[in-house]
């Protein structure tokens, strides 16, 4: 299974925005035009003004890629080349590091029952990175010898494409006749590899990929055109799976009608290798409204009492999904009566459910049990199909017994899970602080019982995936902090996660001497206490004068917490300066409902919290306006966009990275329509709350002065389009006509990560950090 995180759904889905960690971009600036459609007021006031810039909306015109030039090398002038400073030469050395993890993969056995292990790898070398694989056993020694499977710089070449490597599915063992799958036994280990996988290839770094199969025995690419009729889809956003060896479930683009509003595969076919997909017969379809549909299956049968759960899902909103789930390859589908909010899956014969809306026993089926928002819950998969279905035909069902594996309390919120053969390891959150806890399957297939685990949260990231979930409870435990590099050991479930083997570690890779790790809460607008973690010295001066960088998200339910900062220590706390995330609403660290408390028409109390963040350094003599910088990207980037307009007072340099600007017309542009369940829907009377945060339509042709902004956006970002970007800086070149300091830069790759290789990703970190150090160095000293 991998690790179960709260947004699972919607990463299968490939919609929820990324946390924007180590994406960096940059700046623009060309000469000041007037429009006159913009001269009738200080701010852009009238929602159905005409846009004088939809221009820059056509991604790849003559006219749009030349603003984006002139912005790139007015930039540069500007700040200088990041390619030529010890910044870019230290973070690219730490991303092309050949001490750094290569976690892996198990991809089946080798004859000896050895565990293949496959990585992907990117250094200097080999740019765009090269698929490789080994064995456990040579993995574990301190020279591990790697093949390599596959070369993505000499495939580009030899296509003349820059291809991105975006991952792979592969062909289940249990589904593949050759793949010699035994299952293990108590005197023997499990046989059998995997013989093919589905790979993702991006041009440039898009979500669109083409979809190629490779098999992993001869490690060549099927030939579509050849005897085995590889299958094979050009660029778009699908998604597929195998069913067997010789037939896929897809969503793809296969002409009018395929897809939603939103960019995402509205129908799912059952593809036969050997014939057209266009010809493929429909087994599943959702409306053009929906964000997406799509079809995937839970293979149990390992685990007692479990059977193959097949599983339709039609994303109706972001947030709001229908599931229709069918036992075995006969039964028939029942759509299940749970909430909307309600993310279900399996283990073994229980079905798990993710509960984000109150459940009352008159529609759960209990006999009297209330579920918290926030709750995890399990219950017998066959008695909850059986109650579902009686509901549907309007029969009265058989009261249900659930089991609960979390409830939420006001400190607490689950954070996911993940599976070995016999273990659910639980994750969550105690004020931002994770914990880890183990429960192991009842004799029988029966309930889970609690065998151990942490405690208390503790300020650091651990994560827990199988070596191999259907034959072992062997686990890679991954751990880290903000200032603790990241260590890999092979451990064991059935020991509570205790460590067999240590793996590997990452050495320091910035000096983190005399730093600490703080927890502090600032109180927000309506009184909402909003944790924020901070990394500065022990010996910090409380007069002000420290350079402190303020990171946020606010949205989708993604939570912020600790992992280690490599690009961040070695670009801005070695130099002294403080760092700071603030944990506000709309993310996920207090569960669904710190995420709902800020949607649509309440969205001002993310930007209200980190305003209070911000104010609290100020107050605490952590730093002054002059000394405090923001930065946010994706999401994280409309709440920058947000700081610009609405709190330019408090900050003197600012980053606003893939970020949305106009909300206006988002919904109309790339995935946008796919968010209207976060943000709103601006053709309605949405438009009402919308155009109070929507920075585009908020500058101040009054304001005299703004901070000095860094835009920045990828040419090549399918998911946020560029427009927001850079219609934000020329309109702020307008009506700046010069007296802002506005500096852009679009990368012509990267998506919506912002940079397609290691080099690429250094020279945008660089650009960013020695952006916020000279301004807000040159406003101390001012």
């Amino acid at each position: 299974h991998g690790r179960m995180l709260s947004t699972v759904l919607n990463r299968r889905k490939v919609l929820c925005f990324v946390s924007f960690r180590l994406v960096r971009a940059v700046s623009s600036f060309s000469t000041p035009l007037r429009s006159p459609a913009f001269i009738t007021s200080n701010k852009m006031s009238a929602a159905s003004e005409e846009d004088p810039y939809l221009w820059l909306e056509e991604v790849e015109s003559e006219e749009s890629l030349a603003f984006a030039k002139k912005s790139n090398e007015h930039c540069l002038a500007e700040l200088g080349d990041p390619a030529r400073t010890e910044t870019y030469k230290r973070v690219l050395a730490a991303l092309e590091s050949d001490d750094r993890i290569p976690y892996a993969r198990v991809l089946g056995y080798t004859e000896e029952g050895e565990p293949l292990l496959y990585n992907f790898w990117k250094d200097g070398d080999n740019p765009k990175g090269i698929w490789r694989k080994t064995t456990l056993s040579s993995y574990e020694s301190a020279s591990t010898q790697w093949t390599t499977v596959l070369d993505l710089d000499e495939l580009g070449k030899k296509d003349g494409i820059s291809w991105v490597w975006k991952g792979y599915v592969p062909l289940p063992r249990s589904l593949d006749e050759k793949s010699g799958y035994v299952k293990a036994t108590e005197t023997s280990p499990a046989q059998g590899r995997v013989t093919r996988v589905l790979l993702n290839l991006s041009r440039g770094g898009a979500d669109a990929t083409y979809l190629k199969e490779f098999d992993l025995l001869t490690e060549t690419f099927v030939d579509a055109a050849g005897d085995d009729q590889g299958f094979a889809l050009p660029e778009g956003k699908t998604r597929a799976r195998y069913k067997s060896r010789d037939v896929l479930l897809v969503g793809a683009d296969t002409g009018e009608g395929s897809l939603t509003s939103s960019g995402y595969p509205r129908t799912c076919r059952e593809w036969k290798r050997g014939t057209k997909i266009e010809d493929a017969p429909l087994v599943f379809e959702g409306e053009e409204t929906d964000v997406s549909c799509g079809q995937y299956f839970y293979d149990e049968m390992h685990r007692e009492g479990g059977d193959v759960y097949t599983v339709q899902s039609r994303s109706v909103t972001f947030y709001e999904s229908v599931y229709n789930v069918q036992k075995g390859e006969d039964g028939e589908f029942v759509k299940l009566a749970i909430p909307a909010t309600t993310q279900p899956s399996f283990f073994g014969r229980w079905m798990l459910l993710h509960v984000k809306s109150k459940w009352l026993p008159e529609d759960n089926g209990s006999v009297s049990e209330t579920f918290e928002t926030g709750s995890f819950i399990y219950v017998d998969a066959d008695a909850f199909l059986e109650f579902s279905r009686s509901k549907a035909e309007g029969k009265e069902p058989s009261k249900l017994e659930y089991h609960v594996l979390f409830e939420p309390s006001a400190t607490t919120s689950y954070n996911g899970y993940s599976a070995t053969k016999n273990y659910l390891i639980l994750y969550s959150l105690d004020n931002v602080k994770e914990k880890m806890e183990f429960y192991k399957i009842g004799d029988g297939g029966g309930p889970f019982v609690k065998t151990g685990g942490d405690e208390e949260g503790q300020i650091r990231s651990v994560s827990a995936s199988a070596i191999d979930s259907k034959d072992s409870d062997l686990l890679w435990l991954t751990t880290s902090g903000y200032t603790q590099p990241s260590t890999l050991a092979l451990a064991d479930a059935s020991k509570n996660g205790a460590i067999v083997k240590g793996l590997k570690s990452l050495p320091d890779m910035y000096d983190a001497k005399g730093l600490q790790v703080t927890q502090h809460f600032a109180t927000s607008k309506d009184g909402t206490k909003i944790p924020y973690f901070m990394i500065s010295k022990k010996d910090l001066v409380l007069d002000g004068m420290n350079p402190t960088l303020l990171y946020g998200y606010g949205g989708f339910e993604i939570s912020l917490g600790p992992r280690y900062a490599t690009t961040v220590g070695i670009s801005w706390l070695e130099r002294g300066g403080v760092y700071v995330e603030a944990n506000i609403r709309g993310g996920g660290e207090y569960g669904p409902d710190w995420h709902q408390s800020a949607l649509k028409a309440n969205r001002n109390k993310c930007y209200e919290d980190f305003i209070a963040v911000g104010e609290h350094l100020v107050a605490s003599k952590v730093c002054t306006p002059k000394t405090l910088a923001c930065r946010g990207g994706s999401n994280g980037g409309l709440l920058t966009g947000n700081m610009y307009v609405q709190a330019p007072e408090l900050f003197s340099a600012i980053q606003i990275a893939v970020p949305l600007l106009d909300m206006k017309r988002y919904s109309q542009l790339l995935a946008g329509a796919s968010w209207m369940a976060e943000y709103g829907d601006p053709d309605t009377d949405d438009w009402d709350f919308l155009k109070a945060y929507s920075p585009y339509h908020n500058i101040d042709a009054s304001q005299e002065k703004y901070p000095a902004v860094l835009l920045t956006t990828s040419t090549r970002d399918d998911r946020v389009h560029p427009a927001h970007a850079r219609k934000f800086v020329k309109r702020l070149e307008e009506l700046g006509e010069g007296r802002w300091p506005v500096y852009y830069y679009e990368n012509i790759e990267g998506g919506h990560g912002g940079a397609a290789d290691n080099k690429q990703q250094a020279f945008m970190t660089a650009l960013a950090y020695d952006f916020f150090w000279g301004k807000l160095n040159s406003e101390k000293e001012a």
